[in-house]
């Protein structure tokens, strides 16, 4: 398997309390089915996330995002060297690579993976996959240099009413390095934590996944034991929501904009 861009997302995974009943719950929702020997769910066939046993009752119950890296052991040095600093060290796990956990200036943990063989996703930007990720910080301007610095991110600032960027809203767009910008390559942005959040909401990294009809999910996650954080909204890049899943993992689903009668 070829070699990921470094630091572009690879794979999610889900550390749950109830791993059943996490299957139970992203198996109606996303239509994924599970592969008993790697803790992995499946979309038609496919790799698409993680869903794995929560070891230590410690641990938040959070979906985490992973961005590849050809060496995990050298990221790691420049994540500290740029202001982050490392949950985990990296450690091998098996035939998956080596794994790490980071954390940004802001506070928001993500995770470093080096490839293993077969490894990582095999089917994005489809609904019931991953299609999107989110940095939510305090502390923009740090993070933003964070990101440019250890990954190479090449930033921009949404337009007022496109990309998540309504009027007076600092959402930073992020393509990864050697991309044209605005070449439709973006895979992520920053939005801002504002005063208008809870004083106690951490920097954190927000999942988005894509789903056909985003109203739908949202009936479903509430009928399947799940809550909803964030109501359904129209914004520039599609239908969103932001959702709990039956034990708590906060993420978010999208769905695309429907095409108007001129297109």
């Amino acid at each position: 398997m070829a070699v990921r861009t470094e630091g572009t997302p690879c794979w999610v995974d889900a550390q749950l309390p109830d791993l059943e009943a996490g299957k139970r719950f992203y198996g109606e929702l996303f239509g994924w089915t599970f592969d008993p020997d790697r803790d992995e769910a499946l979309l038609d066939g496919r790799r698409v996330a993680g869903l794995v046993p929560k070891r230590d009752g410690r641990m938040p119950t959070t979906w985490t995002l992973y961005l590849a890296t050809e060496n995990a052991g050298t990221l790691a040095t420049r994540i500290k060297a740029a202001g982050g600093q490392m949950v985990m060290e990296p450690y091998p796990v098996g035939p998956f690579g080596v794994y790490a956990l980071a954390a940004d200036p802001g506070g928001a943990v993500f995770g470093l993976r080096q490839e293993g063989d077969p490894d990582g996703f095999e089917v994005t930007n489809e609904p019931g996959a991953f299609c999107w990720m989110e940095v939510h910080t305090r502390r923009p301007d740090a993070v933003d240099t964070f990101y440019a610095t250890v990954f190479g991110y090449l930033g921009r600032q949404a337009e007022a009413g496109k990309e998540g960027g309504g009027a007076g809203v600092d959402y930073r767009v992020w393509s990864p390095p050697g991309s044209r910008p605005g070449g439709g390559s973006a895979f992520g942005g920053r939005a801002v934590i504002t005063d208008d959040f809870p004083a106690e909401m951490p920097g954190h990294v927000l999942v988005h996944f894509a789903v056909a009809d985003c109203d739908e999910a949202c009936e479903t996650t509430v009928r399947l034991g799940g809550r909803i954080v964030t109501p359904a909204f129209d914004a520039p890049h599609g239908r969103v929501a932001v959702l709990h899943d039956n034990q708590g993992a906060r993420f978010a689903v999208r769905e695309e904009p429907k095409p108007s009668a001129t297109d």
